[in-house]
């Protein structure tokens, strides 16, 4: 069965408003203040909490 009236723009945007895509958090290393995902090793230095640190492999 088809709809008997259009839906309007603004009632489609309205419905879809909580759609939109929500902005990552990062935090700042605290060894070498790079951006980095919380509660994850840092992707430039591969530190993780003051007594670990994560030997990071170097691409050639």
């Amino acid at each position: 069965m088809l709809p008997v009236k259009k839906t309007s723009k603004s009632r489609t945007r309205t419905r879809r408003s909580h759609h939109a895509l929500k902005p990552v958090n990062y935090s700042i290393c605290p060894k070498c203040n790079q951006a980095k995902l919380p509660h994850a090793a840092c992707d430039n230095c591969g530190f993780v909490k003051p007594t670990l640190t994560l030997d990071l492999g170097k691409e050639s």
